[in-house]
C-alpha cells in the first residue's frame, strides 16, 4: 500500500501491520527526523557545493513517534536542490515502511509511483472531466462517473494499440484531439457508413496503424 503522508497516522499503521500488509506511507519532518537525516544532508550540501547540480542519497533509521505503539523504518531521501539563479535549497524527505529492501529501491521503484497514479487521475480529472457530476440526483452522477470511466477504458486501450507510434505515452487530451476529434466526410448508404478522412491530416499515418491494430481493414 502507497500512502500519502496525510494518512500517517497510528491507527492506520498498527492496522496494517496487524493484517501483514506491506506499505510505503510518507511522513512530514519533524525534529527529531531532521536530526537524524542531518549528516546525510551534510554530505549532500558538500557535493552540491561541488558540482552546482541537484544532488541526492538514500538512508534510513529507526524510528517511532509518541503515538506509535512501536518503532518502524524510516526510509530518509537526502536531497538538495539547486536551481540557477538561486540559493541551493534542503529537500529532505520521509517514508515510513515495512519493507526490507534498499532505501533507493524502495523510494524511487515502489514509493515515487505514487506520482504516477496521480498523473492518471489528473488525466480523468483534465481528460476526461470525471468531476462533471451537475445533477441534482446521486446516482445520476454515479452512472456519469461510470460512463467516465468506462470511456478511459477505452482510451486506455487506444493508447495500448499506439505502441511504436508517436501517440504510445500520449496523455487522454492528446489522444482525444489528434485521433478522435478529426473533421470528416460522412457518406451514408443502405449499407455503411464511409468515412472520408482528410488527406492532409498530419497524423494520418499514426492514425491508420493504430486502426489496422484495432481491426480495421
Amino acid at each position: 500500500m502507497r500512502l500519502d503522508g496525510g494518512f500517517a497516522t497510528p491507527a492506520l499503521l498498527d492496522y496494517l501491520d496487524r493484517i501483514g500488509v506491506e506499505y510505503v506511507v510518507a511522513m512530514a519532518e519533524n525534529a527529531v527526523l531532521a536530526r537524524r537525516a542531518e549528516p546525510l544532508m551534510g554530505d549532500v550540501r558538500t557535493a552540491v557545493t561541488t558540482t552546482g547540480t541537484t544532488a541526492h542519497v538514500y538512508g534510513d533509521t529507526v524510528y517511532a513517534a509518541r503515538s506509535w505503539s512501536r518503532e518502524r523504518r524510516v526510509i530518509i531521501k537526502a536531497e538538495v536542490v539547486a536551481l540557477e539563479g538561486r540559493a541551493p535549497r534542503d529537500n529532505a524527505r520521509f517514508v515510513i515502511t515495512n519493507l526490507t529492501q534498499s532505501p533507493q529501491w524502495i523510494y524511487e521503484t515502489v514509493y515515487c509511483q505514487r506520482g504516477e497514479i496521480e498523473n492518471r487521475i489528473k488525466e480523468l480529472h483534465h481528460g476526461l472531466e470525471i468531476d462533471r457530476t451537475s445533477c441534482t440526483r446521486f446516482w445520476a452522477n454515479q452512472f456519469r462517473v461510470l460512463l467516465t470511466a468506462a470511456a478511459y477504458v477505452l482510451l486506455q486501450e487506444l493508447r495500448r494499440h499506439a505502441a511504436r507510434t508517436v501517440y504510445a505515452r500520449a496523455q487522454v487530451s492528446t489522444l482525444r484531439e489528434r485521433l478522435l476529434t478529426i473533421g470528416v466526410r460522412v457518406v451514408a448508404s443502405v449499407r455503411r457508413f464511409v468515412l472520408h478522412l482528410p488527406q492532409a491530416y498530419p497524423d494520418a499515418d499514426a492514425w491508420h496503424a493504430i486502426a489496422r491494430r484495432l481491426g480495421a481493414t
